[in-house]
């Protein structure tokens, strides 16, 4: 169930590794992680069917979010090093490589459950690590989104869109939106309007026991369904999106030091 933490207590034996999509953001990282690896034993191989101890991130919170959807549902968690512009998911700095990946190496890292998203919207289907957005299809042009919890009506709101987040993403769009942050380890999701031409309108933490249902009541504007950033349904009038706490967490490695609030407290709180 997402919210437990295990504690690793095995030295890594397998690790694959995820880098930026720019080569020239994390220098000579590569260089520098597989020298470690050679001297702690530890072998390094390409993807999941090797069956890895543990994912090694290099980069930022975009290609953490690639790494742990990529790696949902195989039980092998993945671990950050930091060489982007925030780094909330990761827990080791790019300049701290050789020091924290000895530690990792060695065992000394907590694996998270991490709740997420089932969304079905348009016919398609997703899990979402970080949140799943329903925007208007049309820049400058608002929409008219019916939605319910459960099987009970919140009326209609007048908006630029509508976001679920998992508390992973809690800290990302929906933050920037004025929505709660959520706490690593809660098994619920904030739903949080963009834009809304209302003073009524609420960010609301919904249980694991509600579906979100969002329906598209415009006339003439259409609305896009982004899962994690990426386009995933194009909603007409009285199309819907449905979203639910998923059944797979994902898994998030983390040093013992870098807990929600340290890393809270260093991005947003200094």
């Amino acid at each position: 169930m997402p919210g437990s933490q295990l504690q690793s207590a095995e030295p890594v034996r397998r690790a694959a590794v995820v880098t930026h999509g720019k080569p020239e953001v994390i220098g000579d990282a590569v260089a520098r992680l597989e020298a470690l690896a050679a001297g702690a034993s530890v072998e390094i191989v390409a993807d999941e069917s090797a069956r890895p101890d543990l994912v090694i991130v290099l980069g930022g919170d975009g290609t953490m979010l690639r790494a742990l959807q990529r790696y949902l549902g195989t039980g092998i968690p993945v671990l950050g090093i930091n060489f982007g512009r925030v780094g909330f998911l990761t827990s080791i700095d790019g300049v701290d490589l050789e020091a924290g990946i000895s530690r990792a190496f060695a065992g000394q890292y907590a694996v998270l459950e991490l709740a997420t998203l089932d969304v079905e919207a348009g016919g398609e289907r997703a899990v979402s690590v970080n949140d799943v957005v329903a925007t208007s299809a049309t820049l400058g042009r608002m929409v008219e989104l019916e939605w319910q919890i459960g099987d009970e009506g919140l009326g209609s709101v007048a908006c630029d869109g509508v976001i679920c987040s998992t508390p992973t993403g809690s800290t990302a769009y929906n933050l920037s939106n004025g929505g709660p942050v959520l706490v690593w380890g809660l098994d619920a999701m904030a739903v949080t309007f963009v834009a809304p031409h209302s003073l009524h309108a609420r960010s609301l933490v919904v249980s694991r026991s509600r579906e979100v249902v969002v329906r598209n009541r415009t006339l003439d504007v259409g609305v896009t369904v982004l899962v994690d950033g990426h386009e995933l349904a194009a909603l007409g009038t009285g199309g819907s999106m449905s979203v639910r706490l998923g059944d797979r967490p994902a898994l998030l490695a983390v040093l013992p030091e870098a807990t929600f609030v340290n890393r809270y407290r260093e991005t947003f709180a200094s």
